[in-house]
């Protein structure tokens, strides 16, 4: 017979530890690799095929002379016999593509200004115009999610539909800008869209127009996710509504205010559909872009692919530096968390 000890002093007995029985891992069977493979595969490849691959081939054919005619030989055009009046073949031109776009093609550097008054248009009036709608959003004002609906509606219309619109309403004899001035008639009219000193900003409106409302939703999330703690105490501070925003709101968005800069900066670069239902395909004066000028040399009467990728890659350099920007400060959010 056992004896149990009374002594309140004496080590309780513990229960001898169960052996851990080792969790196994579930090994991956052969449908399972199957589906996983499928699954990062074909996404892999639509990005190497749609993305990857056409970039490096446009680098690549930035060197050469090829104007889609022919195989491409990979040899100096300075090595290959040429005649008066024949093209070159497809063969290697180093540099001198870059070249003669900095230097000799005409409508490289007003589509560089262009593209700059572009950027400067997005920047100066778009942007704060998409902050303001916002700001007064976030308010939660009466009709609030009508507002929103009815401003972010640009954003869901295609460029090409928005610039037959906007063609609409800048038509010289029955457009309803010249109508509403009084400028319809054929002793006074404007042609917004014709006139060399007016067509850049009259496109501006309209990709103004869209650009604003896309900045407003970007702003909107970020001011739905501030902490209002920071509000409150701002108010208890004595601190106006807009020294609130400025000094309190705004710096807590940093990562938003670099998402539009750099949304900002790439759709100013890839600006080609107003000008392209604009012009009726045809180049006109006054509506040089980077976008613009790629297209027509490589789908163009001349079809000089080289000349064109060269023009591609440079328009590549400049967007890979607000991407750039944006990945940096990505990371080293991360490496600070």
């Amino acid at each position: 017979m056992a004896l149990i000890s009374t002594d309140p002093l004496a080590p309780a007995a513990t229960a001898a530890p169960q052996p851990r029985r080792r969790r196994r891992l579930r090994h991956l069977t052969r449908r399972d690799k199957i589906v996983a493979s499928v699954m990062l595969g074909v996404p892999l490849l639509l990005d190497l095929a749609f993305i990857w691959f056409p970039a490096l081939a446009s680098v690549f054919l930035s060197f050469t002379k090829w104007t889609g005619v022919g195989s491409i030989k990979l040899q100096s055009c300075a090595e290959l016999p040429s005649a008066p009046g024949i093209p070159q073949p497809g063969c290697l031109n180093g540099v001198q593509n870059y070249k003669q776009a900095f230097t000799n093609y005409p409508d490289f550097w007003p589509a560089v200004q262009h593209n700059a008054i572009w950027l400067g248009v997005f920047i100066v009036i778009a942007t704060p115009l998409g902050m303001l709608f916002a700001v007064i959003l976030d308010r939660n004002i009466r009709g609030s999610r009508v507002y929103q609906s009815v401003l972010f509606l640009p954003v869901m219309l295609s460029l090409a539909l928005i610039g037959i619109i906007w063609e609409l309403i800048y038509s010289p004899n029955f457009g309803l800008i010249n109508t509403i001035i009084g400028h319809n008639q054929n002793n006074n009219l404007i042609d917004w869209l014709g006139n060399p000193r007016l067509n850049l900003w009259a496109l501006l409106v309209e990709a103004s127009w869209r650009q604003a409302p896309y900045v407003m939703v970007l702003y909107l999330a970020g001011l739905k996710a501030v902490d209002p703690s920071l509000r409150e105490a701002a108010l208890m501070d004595g601190a106006t509504g807009w020294q609130t925003f400025w000094r309190v709101i705004f710096p807590t968005m940093r990562p938003i205010n670099i998402v539009v800069l750099v949304v900002t900066v790439i759709e100013s670069l890839r600006a080609f559909d107003l000008v392209y239902i604009t012009s009726k395909g045809n180049p006109l004066r006054g509506l040089e872009l980077l976008s613009v000028a790629v297209t027509q040399n490589i789908v163009g009467e001349t079809q000089r692919i080289g000349f064109g990728s060269t023009l591609g890659v440079i328009l590549l350099v400049i967007s890979l530096v607000p991407i750039s920007m944006f990945l940096y400060q990505a990371f080293r959010r991360e490496e600070q968390r």
